[in-house]
């Protein structure tokens, strides 16, 4: 284990409550948030089933357009010329046309190729790309946000130290960078673009990513709340919203090429959060039935398993299917270079739905979907029961069930409650393991994946350890029972997930960014949270030591690089994180 860097920002000890370093007047909630929105070995998991359930490659998939299609071959071409060094596939399925798309296919078709390989002569290929398209994000505008002011009334309160606080002022004023618009002309001619028409102005995560995407957008609203941005947090979800209408549920990101899948739903969560800070019950009005139709969606047949315990009771609980069979568009070279090492078409298929589907969870990619954590191509996200998917549907039941009786629709409130507690037995039965005093995800190995029911066997849980064992404490469902939170507290202290600098994500080092040594925003925020909330004392000084270490490499990268990350190395004081088919983004 390295040794931490001399910089005495770095210095890091067992919480004394008696403490006062500048990070100890951070309050506990709102700098994580506001951290995180400036962005946002075991034994083995059990084998993967020995046939898809059914039929991974055969599933539904959704349309593609001709211009995704168009681009995908001037990303392939684009690598060709270019060569794998810092190549992005992203950016080319990213352009505008600037003319119409017949013309540019006959233009590409027209471009010189070397007689070996077929390869496109860097200066053509270049003077074709800017004299048919726009810069990857030039149909994203500008925006400035109506209610942001450089230091809101009742700003983090709190927060005292003149350092300290100057730099949560500087985080705070990223919002005028990263608020965006639809350009009008992806309204007028929604076929030039992969940008999908949105009602109301953005938050964009930056760098390559400049498009909303669906989780990350908790987060960002989270923020928006502490920076007391309530219309520019309620556009964000009107623009979810607008999703779910035009598609049934919330797009992976804003763009046609994520229209395969979805994200962990946390869309019902957002409202929540900004109902509790406003109580706008207009608000949660317009929206309930938008929430309506994507639990609908993640109840469908293709998220929705059924597993009978020992006792015949019937359990429901979901998992991450994406409508897709063929190389994501955004990552197609990279998909069909992993894709290169298998030998049939229906094998090919298979891989390119888990990795899609591994994309859906928001962990793209980590040994918690592999049974070979060397070979991506061993990705069985299709047969894994997450546990932390059905905590997120679970607090989607919880929420609708809330805001219709608040709204008056008893029968409605009726409904989700009693499948919420239908829902938190099969959390306790599916995925609780009392020995380890973790909930784990389960997966399936039934030789007839295709049947309706399966039968539980305890020993289908993985016993890896993962930060995902973990969340159930975010929506406390320990909160009745003290023995139970503080037994989860106990498993996660020797864990061996908490390090210097935050919690881990696993403890398998794999190179891919959603495993060790890398500590991702989300799941800081809410294990502290749950912690912070399970009602004992010992667990709320445990949650308050880790958002110290969090906050303060975060602190010290910021002072190094005047720059947030989207991930850090939880070893390495003020060092971002690595790994995964991307350069590490920040803001």
């Amino acid at each position: 284990m390295p040794a931490p860097p001399s910089d005495p920002r770095c210095n890091h000890h067992v919480h004394d409550p008696h403490a006062t370093t500048p990070m100890s007047l951070l309050p506990l909630y709102a700098v994580l948030l506001l951290l995180h929105v400036a962005v946002a070995m075991a034994a083995p998991p059990p084998s993967p089933p020995s046939s898809p359930i059914c039929g991974s490659s055969g599933g539904p998939v959704k349309e593609s357009t001709p211009l995704i299609a168009f681009l995908q071959r001037v990303q392939s071409a684009a690598l060709q010329t270019f060569g794998s060094n810092s190549f992005d596939p992203k950016l080319y399925v990213d352009l505008p046309l600037q003319r119409a798309l017949p013309a540019a296919q006959a233009a590409f078709a027209a471009l010189p190729r070397s007689s070996r390989g077929g390869a496109v002569p860097a200066a053509d290929l270049n003077r074709f790309l800017g004299d048919y398209f726009g810069a990857a994000g030039s149909d994203m505008v500008y925006a400035e946000p109506p209610d942001f002011v450089p230091e809101p009334e009742g700003f983090l309160p709190k927060v005292e130290h003149p350092e300290v606080r100057a730099w949560a002022l500087e985080v705070h004023s990223l919002w005028r960078n990263l608020t965006r618009r639809v350009a009008d002309d992806v309204r007028a001619r929604p076929e030039m673009h992969t940008l999908l028409p949105l009602p109301g102005p953005v938050v964009v995560p930056g760098s390559r990513f400049r498009e909303v995407y669906y989780w990350d957008s908790y987060w960002i609203i989270r923020g928006l709340l502490v920076s007391k941005m309530y219309n520019t947090a309620k556009c964000i979800v009107n623009n979810l919203i607008s999703l779910v209408d035009s598609y049934g549920y919330v797009l992976n990101g804003a763009r046609a090429y994520y229209s395969n899948r979805s994200q962990p739903p946390l869309l019902s969560s957002m409202i929540m959060e900004i109902y509790k800070k406003t109580g706008d019950l207009e608000f949660v009005k317009k929206s309930l039935p938008s929430l309506l139709k994507e639990h609908s969606f993640w109840d469908s047949e293709i998220h929705k398993l059924t597993i009978k315990d020992g006792h015949g009771c019937n359990h429901t609980v979901n998992r991450y299917y994406a409508m897709w069979n063929k190389p994501r568009p955004e990552s197609a070279t990279i998909d069909e270079s992993f894709a290169s090492a298998l030998s049939s078409s229906h094998d090919k298929e298979k891989f390119y739905r888990e990795v899609a589907s591994t994309a859906e969870s928001g962990w793209d990619f980590s040994s918690r979907w592999m049974s070979n954590s060397s070979h991506l191509t061993t990705l069985a996200t299709t047969s894994i029961i997450p546990v932390d998917l059905n905590v997120f549907i679970l607090k989607m039941e919880l929420d609708i069930a809330f805001f219709a009786k608040l709204v008056g629709d008893n029968s409605i409130s009726k409904t989700f409650l009693e499948a919420s507690h239908a829902r938190e037995d099969s959390i306790r039965s599916i995925f609780w393991n009392d020995e380890m005093g973790q909930w784990l995800d389960y997966w399936l190995k039934d030789s007839n994946n295709c049947k309706d029911s399966h039968q539980l066997d305890s020993g289908n849980q993985n016993q890896n350890i993962f930060a995902s064992n973990f969340i159930p404490l975010w929506i406390g469902i320990h909160a009745s029972d003290h023995t139970i939170a503080q037994k989860v507290m106990n498993s996660f202290k020797r864990s061996g997930l908490l390090r210097a600098f935050g919690i881990a994500t696993s403890l398998s080092n794999t190179r891919q960014q959603w495993d060790f040594p890398n500590g991702w925003a989300p799941l800081q925020h809410m294990i502290v949270e749950g912690l912070a909330k399970s009602g004992l004392k010992e667990a709320r000084i445990l949650a308050e030591d880790i958002a110290e270490r969090w906050i303060r490499t975060n602190y010290v990268a910021y002072k190094q690089s005047g720059v947030m990350h989207e991930k850090y190395d939880v070893e390495a004081c003020g060092e971002f994180g690595g790994g995964g088919e991307y350069t590490p983004q920040t803001t």
